[in-house]
Order: structure tokens, then sequence, then C-alpha cells
């Protein structure tokens, strides 16, 4: 950041500097463009001219107008980037997530407004990597799976019985924690079975790393894929020496725990989404060597806005998904 745009560090101080729709815009034009570079979203090309009155620039390749909002999560959004910029900071800084109701009361707009930023912030906020986990030389893996849903066991006999008749199922995410990274992957996956859960391993780590599971027989034969597996049964202990998967757990504790405290009740068809938020909170966590702050998360998932896009249509079943 320059000199003359001077991050803020606390959301206080984010609300006060950002109520300035023109800070905001420098602010959001240098965190989209950071080389200072600016292309048109829709032809690449870098010939155009700026048209500072309303904000927008006209490019001489394709000959269309384009702003700040458009080939991002905010395309189309009437709402101006002085809330967009406040929604963010909140999302990323609340350990626990931030309901849409809680959102809607504080920047003066509608649940459904709110509903809507909410879940293309966390479209944002999900950022995959082609680089595989583990490795030789580097630290274990932790590897598990958990269910989400309701709890059958405290709901009333007839809907338990209606659930079970529909062959209700309860939505399945899978996770692994590389040790040494301190770095956690998670997804949402169509079922436990050995192929389903092998193939994600297969696809996100190391052929030779060091992978600790429990003893669940999704994950035989590991060994036979080149893999240094090591089980801990649950049933009789929960650590063998440097041999537990403790560490993924934590993190499906702090998943379930802003599900069931904070969002409540998660639509399976959403439930990526929201493991995708919770994945970014854990990776961008303080620690002893990586000292992040909010202002921090808040730049990183700013930076991450472009070429991503989820409209109503699509969030409500209606489309054919993010475009």
């Amino acid at each position: 950041m320059s000199n003359t745009l001077k991050r803020p560090v606390t959301l206080q101080q984010a609300i006060v500097y950002f109520s300035d729709p023109d800070r905001a815009f420098r602010y959001a034009v240098e965190l989209r463009w950071p080389d200072g570079r600016i292309d048109c979203p829709r032809c690449g090309s870098e010939s155009h001219s700026f048209l500072k009155t309303r904000r927008i620039w006209f490019c001489n390749g394709c000959k269309k107008q384009f702003t700040l909002k458009v080939g991002t999560v905010f395309e189309d959004s009437a709402l101006g980037m002085d809330k967009w910029m406040t929604a963010v900071w909140m999302l990323v800084s609340c350990k626990n997530g931030i309901s849409s109701y809680e959102l809607a009361r504080n920047l003066g707009i509608t649940q459904k407004s709110a509903w809507h930023m909410l879940h293309r912030i966390r479209e944002a906020m999900r950022n995959g990597s082609f680089m595989k986990m583990g490795g030789d030389d580097s630290g274990p893996v932790e590897i598990d799976e958990t269910h989400f849903g309701p709890n059958t066991r405290k709901m009333h006999a007839s809907k338990r019985s209606k659930l079970a008749k529909e062959g209700y199922q309860k939505p399945v995410v899978f996770g692994m924690l590389d040790r040494e990274s301190r770095q956690v992957r998670a997804k949402v996956v169509p079922n436990v079975k050995r192929e389903t859960l092998q193939n994600e391993i297969l696809e996100q780590i190391e052929k030779g790393s060091k992978v600790f599971t429990d003893c669940y027989t999704g994950y035989d034969n590991l060994s036979a894929e080149n893999y240094i597996h090591e089980t801990v049964n649950h049933v009789e202990e929960y650590v063998r020496g440097q041999v537990h998967t403790n560490g993924i757990e934590n993190f499906w504790a702090l998943l379930k725990r802003t599900l069931r405290g904070t969002y409540v009740a998660v639509e399976p068809f959403h439930l990526d989404r929201y493991v995708g938020e919770q994945v970014f909170r854990f990776n961008t966590r303080a620690t002893k060597d990586n000292l992040l702050n909010d202002a921090d998360r808040f730049h990183l998932a700013m930076s991450q806005v472009a070429g991503k896009r989820l409209t109503y249509a699509a969030l409500t079943g209606k489309g054919q998904g993010a475009s």
C-alpha cells in the first residue's frame, strides 16, 4: 500500500476509512491491481480511459465500459464499496462467523441482500491450491472425515422414521491437515466409500508422505499406494506417540461450533462454501511464526475477489452454478 493509503487495523478504523467513497475506491483498486496495471476484465486490454466523475473505465479494446466490480464477486451489486468492504472485514475477523440477520442490521440492508453478500464473500475466500501436501521431507498429514446434519436421536420418532424412509444421509466433509505448514484443506464429498476418500488423498497428498488416520476401513491399503500409513484405534486410544488425528478433529470442532452456534441450519447445497469460510479462517489464524491480524486477513480476502462470481440464481439453485 502507498503511504497515502494507510491500512486500517481495527473494525472501527475500517468503517471510518471506507466511509469515504473515493478512498474506498482507491483502496479496492490497489488490492485488485497491486502492480498498478489495470486491464479490462472482458478482453484483457490495458488501453483504456478513466472517467473520474463516474469511477468507470472505457476500454479501447472491446469498446465497453467496466467498473471496479466487473469480473469480481461484487459484479451487478448496487451496494457501495463501503458496505462491501465492511462486510468482508467483519466476516474474516469474526471467529464464529456472522449471520445474515446481524450483518443486515449492522449495514442497514435487507436480510436477503446480506445473505447473498455473505455467500459471495465466501466464494472469494475459497482458494484452492495446485500444490500437493506432504512429501518425503515434510511432516505427517492427518486425514479424517466427518458428518454434518441434524441429530436424529433428538428428533421426534415420526420425523426420524420419515427421514429413514426417505433414505436421508448426512453430508460428508473430508479434511486433511499438514502438521508442518499447519494448513488444512476440506471439502464436501458425496460419500465415505474407499474409492471416494482415497481418490481425494491421491489427488491432494504426495506419495511417500506420512499419513495418520483412524481405523476406518475407507483408509485401508494406503500403504500399497506408497504412503507411510499409520492408524490410531479410537476404541482403545487417541494418541500413540506422534500418531493421532487430534489436529484435524480440532478443525472439525471449530467448524461445527460455527455451524451450530451462528448459522444453525445450513442446507447441504451450500455447505461447501461454509466449509471454505472456516478453512480460510483456520489457515490465516495468528501463530508465533506468522503474526497475522484482521487487516492481513481482509487484505488477502479482497485480493481474491477477481475471477469469481456467484449470481442469486446460481445461489438459490435456479442457475447453472457459479460463473
